[in-house]
């Protein structure tokens, strides 16, 4: 399937810069204490690795010391978003009266980059061309929405706004896998949690929403298959070709296992664990 390239670079913008970022994953964010996370930590906290720059104390060391939940994340860019533009660059430990505000914000303005990404990615779909108008007029609006103030983005209905979208990236997907020849397989939202895939034939299928956890994909062609929002953490993803897979994201990546052979999509990296 051909792709022109030209939105894969717009997607810049849609990855995190944590150096232009406040820490916000490290404070905004809850989390148990667990198999991903050492200690438990209250929304609004900052964790108490986080040092004074806004850097993780033990970044290198996350998986050792117990938070392999922090490697899996990705804020899809809303960190230096809501950072630099939100709060015009002004850090809660300045201001402490913008930190519950800024808390706030962080997790609605995520889900907004992470729609933005798909958008972006489904433009750059030339058999999805029939509804590549739709998806500027919400690429449009979404970009709109995140240049907003505080107060209105917090305010928006998200599941009303995921709701307008999916559909489009719906539509997307099936022009999309329409081109790839014969019959493909349909797990939309299945539970194939352990499942015994290694070397599956899963070309064009629809993987929508599907719980892969602990997965054996390994050698599986998933080229051209629909992976959105599919539950991959600690699926195997050795030698699996994953080139063209639609709507990967690097934090599905993060969360599964791989090695060298896994072949991925070019706007994604190797996760450095694998």
């Amino acid at each position: 399937m051909s792709r022109s390239g030209r939105a894969l670079l717009d997607r810049e913008d849609l990855r995190a810069d944590c150096a232009s970022c406040f820490g916000l994953c490290c404070v905004a964010l809850p989390f148990a204490r667990s198999a991903d996370f050492a200690v438990d930590k209250v929304a609004g906290q900052p964790c108490s690795n986080l040092r004074p720059d806004f850097r993780c104390g033990i970044h290198a060391q996350l998986r050792d010391k117990g938070f392999p939940g922090c490697t899996v994340f990705d804020c899809f860019g809303a960190g230096q978003k809501v950072s630099q533009m939100t709060f015009g660059g002004t850090d809660w430990r300045r201001a402490p009266e913008t930190s519950r505000s800024m808390s706030a914000v962080f997790p609605v303005m995520r889900q907004l980059h992470e729609l933005l990404w798909y958008v972006t990615e489904a433009l750059d779909l030339a058999p999805a061309r029939p509804v590549h108008k739709e998806l500027r007029r919400a690429l449009t609006h979404l970009d709109g929405l995140t240049r907003g103030t505080a107060e209105s983005i917090t305010e928006l209905d998200m599941n009303a706004l995921r709701g307008e979208v999916n559909t489009l990236l719906l539509r997307a997907s099936e022009l999309a896998r329409a081109r790839v020849p014969g019959r493909k397989r349909n797990h939309r939202g299945a539970d194939l949690i352990g499942a015994k895939l290694s070397g599956a034939d899963l070309r064009g299928a629809s993987l929508r929403g599907a719980l892969l956890v602990a997965a054996d994909l390994g050698g599986a062609d998933l080229r051209d298959a629909d992976v959105i929002g599919a539950d991959l953490r600690d699926a195997d993803l050795s030698g699996a070709d994953l080139t063209g897979a639609l709507f990967l994201t690097q934090a599905q990546l993060n969360a599964a296992k791989g090695d060298a052979a896994t072949r991925l999509p070019p706007a994604l990296s190797r996760p450095a664990h694998w």
